[in-house]
């Protein structure tokens, strides 16, 4: 028998929000709400894919889902299609750019005769052109390429997520460096970064993977290595239909190269060679969340084809297609335009309990009664001694509407830890 997913509700929330304008001058009118959260004691990936397919996301072992009717910058899902985006010829240019200074370094001309003669010949532009996004990403990598070639040694490591004092040392500078914010902790970047509700499972490829890529659906770190030191990190969820973008940092020394740009084209690559590997169902790249009203975060459009996730009945539309809406709408939902909305959210929510669940179903719903020796033991969530408290009951009528009943099914709620 798998191993259940666990999760413990919390109910909404609400912030005061970090898009409308920069840090320190922050409105109090102005919030980002959360129509339900709860923290995952243990989530199986195939729930958390379709926790993501309805708006979800995680931070560390906290997840949410935005209110984006009542937000004031809404926050919609965004994934790219892997297996058909085609880099622009300036999305090239980036990559070639760091590919030469891989190859040569800063300055071509201080390599040696002896240098140019280990290099092995670079392919001319046409070739370049029309070869294939990981064909272009791996030109310089190891193992990839013999590092003797190249004037530094570039790689990258996949890895399960894990706390290194080096990863640590990594986000206390980027911190510092990109968001001005000098009290990072270990315990902050553990809990962020590297704890996870995951659990792993097999990635069931047709044949034996490549070595450098997953055998196990969970979460990841992704290492970027020049000369032997930690320039870069990604951190990565690789689920049954995706690779999920968590998070990425950089050392602002190689700022210059557009490193978060590039690591967005590697985890293009890496869904797509997972997929060519052997796991079907492996597609896309899901970029965290697309906010349209906050100008810095529109950069996920640049990448093509991509699509957003309705925040109602929770299909996929062309991003080209909601863009047309959100150009005019505070809120905009896709599938009935006439729910869309300019006008701004209220700035005060009544605390009502959500709509009742039919008993039929709240019957299928489970919650853990008594847990001994590793075994637990579980009842209907209706039957529950909790159910009688009216807020116990509304943090879980407001985790069911968030996670819909049927995926409300296959989890099992708690409310002990």
């Amino acid at each position: 028998m798998s191993r259940p997913s666990i999760i413990y509700p919390y109910g909404p929330n609400e912030s005061t929000c970090g898009y409308c304008s920069p840090p320190g001058s922050r409105s109090d009118t102005e919030y980002n709400r959360t129509s339900a959260s709860l923290q995952a004691l243990a989530l199986t990936c195939d729930v958390y894919q379709r926790m993501i397919d309805r708006g979800w996301r995680r931070s560390g072992t906290y997840c949410y889902k935005p209110d984006m009717k009542n937000s004031c910058c809404p926050q919609y899902t965004i994934k790219l299609d892997a297996l058909q985006f085609k880099p622009s010829k300036s999305q090239r240019k980036l990559m070639r750019r760091w590919n030469n200074f891989v190859e040569r370094g800063d300055n071509s001309d201080a390599m040696t005769t002896e240098d140019k003669a280990k290099r092995p010949p670079r392919p001319n532009k046409s070739e370049d052109e029309s070869g294939s996004l990981s064909s272009l990403l791996h030109a310089v990598e190891v193992p990839w390429v013999d590092p003797e070639t190249t004037r530094h040694r570039f790689e990258t490591v996949l890895e399960p997520s894990s706390y290194t004092d080096e990863k640590f040392e990594l986000f206390k500078k980027y911190q510092a460096d990109i968001h001005h914010d000098f009290k990072s902790s270990q315990s902050g970047f553990r809990r962020f970064l590297c704890e996870t509700p995951l659990r792993t499972s097999p990635i069931s490829y047709t044949g034996s993977p490549p070595a450098h890529l997953p055998v196990e659906y969970g979460s990841h770190h992704q290492l970027y290595r020049l000369d032997g030191e930690l320039i870069a990190m990604a951190v990565l969820d690789i689920l049954p239909s995706c690779v999920s973008s968590v998070y990425f940092m950089y050392d602002k020394k190689w700022e210059r190269f557009s490193l978060g740009k590039l690591s967005a084209f590697r985890e293009t690559s890496l869904a797509c060679e997972i997929h060519q590997a052997g796991a079907s169902q492996m597609s896309y790249l899901y970029m965290g969340f697309y906010i349209h009203s906050c100008p810095k975060m529109r950069y996920k459009g640049e990448y093509s084809p991509s699509f957003l996730v309705d925040p109602e009945n929770y299909e996929w539309y062309p991003l080209e297609t909601c863009v047309k809406f959100l150009s005019k709408n505070r809120y905009a939902c896709f599938s009935s335009p006439e729910h869309s909305t300019s006008d701004p959210p209220p700035e005060y929510i009544e605390d009502a309990e959500p709509d009742p669940i039919p008993t039929e179903d709240l019957a299928q719903i489970n919650i853990v009664r008594a847990a001994r020796r590793g075994q637990v033991m579980v009842e209907p969530i209706n039957e529950a001694r909790c159910w009688s408290s009216e807020d116990a009951r509304s943090l879980i009528l407001h985790c069911i509407h968030g996670l819909g009943t049927g995926l409300s099914k296959e989890v099992i709620f708690t409310l002990q830890f």
